[in-house]
């Protein structure tokens, strides 16, 4: 397996994307919000901006019809709904993929506390509001999960119904692991070594193109077989992201077309990667309890066959609070499965979307 190392470069951050995009900010600048030039996707529709919760949110929508909202995770963006804001519009829905709070276009707040889920879904709400719409599907992948799937709990009447990508919706009772576990937990645990601020950004930011490269690859720790073959204490047993980017020996290969990576460098370089991590943080705040019980509107659950932190089989509890809940899993894909399996993906959720709201 073909194996590379990168030498991570330092630069001044600021000075450099602004030479290198030679555009002004896309939104005004407000005390206490970290704000640079940010391009818009390249291949979308032009993004609107809405008020929403306090912040300027940043949006890209395409189609008219049963609006479909797409909230992503991290390090992700609006455009990896690209697959989607392509493809749904020709199946009579309207596809609205929003930049969500911290990342891209939309407004970075510093506060951790902001992050909670129940925040965001006050965000998505609002969204819902400036756009004049009543009732969405909300469809959401990794961290954009958990919000989708809180939705229905705290806003009922705005969810026509629910599509969770690898995330699981919690609650119920976990069933016993019917294998020993991927994963060997350590302090090292990437979730562990998100929580200090400054720890990941010092080492994703150090050189943006590496750090996304380890990330968005197919294979490699990304597979279960690779996976039950690791030594115990190596990186990927111990899901130890900044070692990984550290030693610099990746394998596997690059699932996302090149010019998709180079949106996603433009736009960490110019905005930092604290926004995202601070999703991570917002449960040590104590902020905004998430709320469990059960869901009543049609949901569908998503999972990766290779996605080795979300197992498929993390969604089994939800049968116990969700009555009308469907399943599947998607062969040969990681854990970026609408970008990995775009085609499988849009074919499963629109077939279930057209029986379901006709």
């Amino acid at each position: 397996m073909q194996r590379h190392r990168y030498q991570p470069t330092r630069r001044n951050l600021l000075q450099l994307v602004g030479l290198a995009l030679g555009a002004r900010p896309l939104y005004s600048r407000r005390p206490g919000l970290a704000q640079s030039a940010v391009r818009p996707a390249p291949g979308l529709p032009a993004p609107r901006h809405v008020e929403t919760n306090g912040i300027r949110m940043g949006v890209y929508e395409a189609g008219a019809g049963t609006p479909v909202v797409f909230a992503h995770g991290f390090p992700e963006l609006a455009y990896s709904w690209r697959h989607q804001l392509r493809a749904f519009p020709g199946a009579g829905l309207r596809a609205i993929a929003p930049d969500m709070r911290g990342y891209g276009l939309t407004e970075r707040t510093p506060d951790p506390a902001d992050y909670t889920p129940v925040n965001i879904c006050r965000d998505l709400v609002g969204l819902l509001d400036a756009l004049e719409i009543e009732r969405a599907i909300f469809c959401g992948h990794d961290w954009g999960g958990v919000p989708v799937w809180t939705m229905p709990r705290l806003y009922p009447d705005r969810v026509l119904g629910v599509i969770g990508v690898n995330t699981p919706a919690f609650g119920g009772q976990p069933s016993p692991p019917e294998e020993p576990p991927l994963i060997v937990m350590t302090e090292n645990y990437y979730f562990a070594t998100f929580q200090e601020p400054g720890r990941a950004e010092a080492i994703l930011e150090r050189n943006v193109r590496a750090g996304l490269e380890m990330l968005f690859r197919r294979g490699w720790y990304w597979s279960v077989e690779n996976m039950r073959q690791y030594p115990e204490d190596s990186a990927e047993r111990t899901m130890d992201f900044l070692r990984m980017i550290q030693e610099g020996n990746y394998q596997g290969e690059l699932f996302m077309e090149p010019e998709a990576l180079d949106y996603w460098v433009d736009t960490f370089e110019a905005t930092g990667f604290t926004g995202g991590l601070n999703y991570y943080r917002a449960g040590a705040t104590g902020a905004d309890p998430t709320p469990t019980g059960d869901i009543e509107v049609p949901s569908l659950y998503v999972g990766a066959e290779n996605d080795t932190i979300l197992r498929p089989s993390s969604s089994d509890a939800m049968v116990e609070f969700i009555p009308d809940l469907e399943r599947h899993i998607v062969a040969d894909s990681g854990h970026w499965t609408q970008q990995e399996q775009p085609e499988e993906f849009n074919r499963v959720t629109l077939e279930w979307i057209g029986r379901k709201f006709g």
